[in-house]
Parts: structure tokens; C-alpha cells; sequence
């Protein structure tokens, strides 16, 4: 398949480089620093299910180089989303599928306009990856994508996609209600995001304490809560279910907007503690613990670096 990858941060370069290892065709899209290392030593992973360097990549910032893929794995920062849907349009062909690994649940709503309905799947991630260097990323755990066509039923593209994940290696599935899919994910999200970026710290240092343990269920809690009130259908346990699922996770994970906050770099707080509490607001629903989160968090939104 030809794959296109906009853009290589932490979760593309990593799928990316497990699909160009299985033999596709893959160009990353990439800028800056990275780009230059991408292009001078290739796309170095390192990760529990096994390192990689691809010596030779396909690597550019102007996608109008490429032409039409079969797939383009959309994993931009929720900010970049509208510039670098615009900048994806020279990948789309009659049949392109643009896949989207994003954090949040609105990405579909918002590439829409720009690359049409036919085009844009949801879709996401469960990852732990980070950019450990220009040209380098560093997987901590998990790896898998789950996306689904809004008929839900498994399209002959993404079925094509399926065979192409088996062969590099990650995890695949295809939804049948990828609306549901992706608020549970968010669900969880919210609460990960939030404890571990306004706590400064891994979530293994804080499971143990009832206190940190409290704060991220009721994170949960509280945009379930919001879901349900926006009409759907998440299972009203299901925060108690991810409390769980969350005991099992490496000590070490942190999260996506830790990592960001860690650099300096800006936040998706918008999109998650900041989405709740205005969907709340909308809704009805209070979410006293996302605004806590949020507020606590806010003068740090746009990075330290601004």
C-alpha cells in the first residue's frame, strides 16, 4: 500500500516505520529538525517489541511531492488540525482513506469541510511514544489503532489497511461504532491527561495514592457523564472499568500533554479537560474536577515557550 504519514511526531513515526519495515510504501511527512534527521539517518525506534532503523525514508514537507495514497495516517497535534488538513489534500485520491490517530472527539467534525465526508475515518490510538530526538522515537508500550467507516460496516480500503497492519505487527481493529469508540477513549483520556499533567508525574507514583486515584475516576466520571448527556451510549461502569484497566499500565507512562508540557511545548488542554468543561456547560452536566484541572492548567496552555 502507499502511506502517507502527516505528520511524524510520536504516534505516525511509529506506525509509519513498523508499515515501511513490512514492505509498504511509506513517506513521512515531517519538518525542521526532524526532517533534517529523518533525511540524513533515516527513523531510529526503539521499543519493547523491538528496535528498528530504517537507514532510508522517504521524507518530506511538502506533500504535494507525494500525490494520492491509499491511507494517510493523520496524527497532528490537535491545534495543527485545519493547517495540516489543508496540507494534506495533495495525498487524497478517489478512494484515499485519511485516518485519524488524534486525541479528542471532534477531528472528524473539523476535516470534514476540508477533505470531504468520502475521505475522512475516525479512528485512535492507544499508544505510549514519545520523540526522543530529531529522527528518533522511543515506544514505551501498547500499540494498537481501531477506526471505522460511519456505516460500520469493514470497507474493502480499510480491510486492505487490516492485512497491512498484520503484516508490521501492531494491533488492528475496525469498529462498528467508531462514535462510541472514540468517546471512550476520550473518556479515559481526559481522566490519564489530566492527573498526570497537573501532578507533574507518572501514573505509577500515583494509582497508589486514594487520593490522585479519586481525582482521575471523577476526571472520568465526569466526561462520561457529559458523553451520555451529548446522546451517547457509554456503558455508565465503564469509568470504574478503565479504573482498572489503568492498574496494569507500566508505572512509567505518562501521558501525551505531559510530555508537551515537559518541553515547553503547548497543550491540548482545549480539547480535553477544557472540551468537558464547556460541553458540561452546554450540557448541563457539572464537571467541578475538569475545571479544577483546567484552571490549574490553563497558564501553561499555550507552552512555556511562548
Amino acid at each position: 500500500m502507499r502511506i502517507g504519514v502527516m505528520a511524524t511526531g510520536a504516534v505516525g513515526g511509529y506506525f509509519g516505520a513498523r508499515l515501511q519495515q513490512a514492505g509498504h510504501e511509506v513517506t513521512f511527512v515531517a519538518r525542521g529538525a526532524h526532517l533534517e534527521a529523518l533525511r540524513k539517518d533515516g527513523l531510529k525506534i526503539t521499543s519493547p517489541l523491538g528496535d528498528l532503523h530504517l537507514k532510508k525514508v522517504a521524507a518530506t514537507d511538502d506533500p504535494r511531492s507525494v500525490g494520492p495514497v491509499d491511507i494517510v495516517l493523520f496524527a497532528v497535534k490537535l491545534w495543527d488540525t485545519e493547517k495540516a488538513g489543508e496540507q494534506t489534500k495533495p495525498l487524497i485520491g478517489p478512494d484515499t482513506a485519511v485516518i485519524t490517530l488524534q486525541n479528542g472527539v471532534d477531528s472528524v467534525a473539523r476535516l470534514d469541510p476540508l477533505l470531504g465526508a468520502t475521505h475522512v475515518v475516525g479512528g485512535l490510538t492507544y499508544i505510549g511514544s514519545r520523540i526522543a530526538g530529531p529522527g528518533a522515537i522511543q515506544h514505551i508500550g501498547l500499540a494498537d489503532i481501531r477506526c471505522g467507516e460511519r456505516d460500520g460496516k469493514p470497507s474493502k480500503r480499510l480491510l486492505a489497511f487490516a492485512g497491512a497492519a498484520k503484516q508490521a505487527g501492531f494491533d488492528f481493529a475496525i469498529s462498528d461504532n467508531i462514535k462510541l469508540d472514540l468517546w471512550k477513549k476520550f473518556v479515559f483520556l481526559v481522566g490519564f491527561s489530566g492527573i498526570t499533567t497537573v501532578t507533574r508525574k507518572p501514573f505509577g507514583e500515583l494509582y497508589p495514592d486514594v487520593d490522585c486515584r479519586t481525582l482521575f475516576h471523577d476526571l472520568m466520571q465526569e466526561t462520561l457523564a457529559v458523553g451520555r448527556a451529548r446522546g451517547v451510549p457509554i456503558p455508565p461502569d465503564f469509568a470504574d472499568e478503565r479504573l482498572t484497566f489503568a492498574a496494569k499500565l507500566p508505572p512509567a507512562t505518562k501521558s501525551s500533554m505531559l510530555y508537551d508540557f515537559e518541553l515547553g511545548n503547548r497543550l491540548e488542554l482545549d480539547w480535553l479537560a477544557g472540551a468537558v468543561v464547556r460541553m458540561g456547560r452546554e450540557t448541563g452536566v457539572p464537571t467541578p474536577a475538569n475545571a479544577a484541572v483546567y484552571a490549574a492548567l490553563k497558564p501553561w496552555r499555550m507552552g512555556a515557550k511562548s
